[in-house]
């Protein structure tokens, strides 16, 4: 397990892209339709009980949120998306801003996509995936609350989705994890340790 990760602290809450800290070093980002577990995934990678707010209210997160894991590599907490109830004015912003931040954030290196394993691929989770096709960005699909599902269904949703992404989102990976029970969370790091460690290299590389 890299330890890397249980040194995230949150650094700030940025109201639009143009409020990040600036655009150097690398970085992984999680999105998630509001209530798919996305803040307790991104507590049990790291370790931490609270470090992302948890809350039973969907629509939760609101901007973007950023955690340092040192001084060059970050993990980005992106808007829960999908939830009618956030005013159609932010909904309207975020429609715009989220695309924006995937397709020119330069420090961007992957995009953990967070889905209840008993609802995978919904329109919402699949307009993300569009949208990391067009910014040419990978992504990793993290079907969270396993622990809900028996191992063989679980196993068999994760076949099928996986097949659809093969289809409709080749090189996109997916996984089961179970913030629960700490199911998974080696792989997750694994698919971390991945893209920013490659970015690491490449950076040193080019001194």
């Amino acid at each position: 397990m890299n330890p890397l990760y249980h040194k995230a602290r949150f650094l700030l809450s940025a109201p639009d892209v143009s409020h990040l800290p600036p655009d150097t070093g690398s970085e992984v980002a999680f999105a998630g339709r509001s209530n798919s577990g996305k803040s307790s995934a991104i507590n049990a990678l790291t370790g931490q009980k609270s470090l992302a707010r948890t809350s039973k209210t969907p629509g939760r997160t609101q901007a973007i949120n950023v955690f340092p894991l040192d001084e060059s590599r970050r993990l980005i907490d992106l808007p829960g998306y999908g939830y009618a109830k956030v005013p159609a004015k932010m909904r309207a912003h975020w429609q715009r801003a989220l695309p924006e931040y995937l397709a020119a954030r330069e420090s961007l290196r992957g995009l953990v996509i967070i889905m209840d394993v008993r609802h995978p691929l919904t329109d919402f989770d699949r307009q993300m995936l569009e949208w990391c096709v067009q910014a040419g960005l990978p992504a990793h699909v993290l079907l969270t609350k396993a622990d809900k599902l028996k191992r063989g269904p679980g196993m068999s949703t994760l076949q099928r989705v996986r097949s659809e992404l093969d289809r409709d989102f080749p090189q996109t990976s997916a996984q089961l994890f179970s913030a629960a029970k700490g199911d998974g969370i080696e792989a997750l790091h694994r698919q971390l340790d991945e893209w920013l460690e490659e970015s690491e290299k490449q950076q040193a590389e080019s001194y």
